[in-house]
């Protein structure tokens, strides 16, 4: 769908990092994995980026994270305030949260948006999570430890992920992998879940 929704909050939530959360637009079902494009008009020019889900659920609100990555039209998100409007289209994406038994999920950098989301989403639906996260100044620290806290498996790390991936894989009855970041962290996930043992196909959105 497309649509004009305003803006509820922006709040930092790591180095370097904010989440930005949108109203709901009627009839909006994103799910945590999935993805929007959002669409501005920055220094007179119409822009547009896709951006992972972050939020569990999208019921009345959702968010999104997002890295401040040098670019303009990060800056301009980061610089909106509650009330403000913004363009966007979605979902998109089909690698997402299906209710799956346990959730195994793989993230790199800006991945821990739909990593976070994810881990909750499978918690509150009474699932198990595993969260394996690569970054050397992460983001959402606070969610990850209330994750923890709830019964989730999280590493973070800023080297190998191997050993980490071997250890939340289990070949639990259920079990679903997950993905998201970009090419160079999909490739060594894709070789840690191989090194691992799993047997499924993980969901993978590779950011570029």
């Amino acid at each position: 769908m497309d649509a004009t929704v305003a803006v509820r909050s922006v709040a930092e939530v790591g180095p370097d990092t904010v989440a930005v959360t949108l109203d709901s637009p009627e009839g909006f079902d994103g799910k945590p994995g999935q993805f929007v494009r959002l669409t501005a008009t920055v220094d007179g020019e119409e822009q547009s980026r896709f951006y992972t889900i972050s939020s569990p659920d999208t019921e009345g609100s959702y968010e999104t994270t997002v890295g401040l990555d040098g670019g303009d039209f990060s800056a301009y998100l980061a610089d909106l305030d509650a009330g403000d409007e913004i363009e966007m289209s979605g979902p998109f994406g089909d690698d997402y949260y299906e209710g799956e038994a346990r959730a195994v999920v793989l993230a790199g950098g800006p991945g821990v948006g739909p990593a976070v989301a994810i881990a909750e989403a499978a918690l509150a639906a009474g699932n198990e999570a595993a969260v394996v996260y690569l970054d050397e100044a992460p983001a959402h620290v606070e969610r990850l430890d209330a994750a923890r806290e709830r019964g989730a498996s999280v590493v973070v790390t800023d080297g190998d992920v191997d050993g980490a991936v071997a250890e939340a894989v289990t070949g639990a009855p259920g079990e679903q992998a997950f993905v998201y970041g970009f090419a160079d962290f999909v490739d060594a996930a894709v070789g840690a879940l191989d090194a691992a043992g799993y047997g499924g196909e993980a969901k993978i959105e590779n950011f570029g």
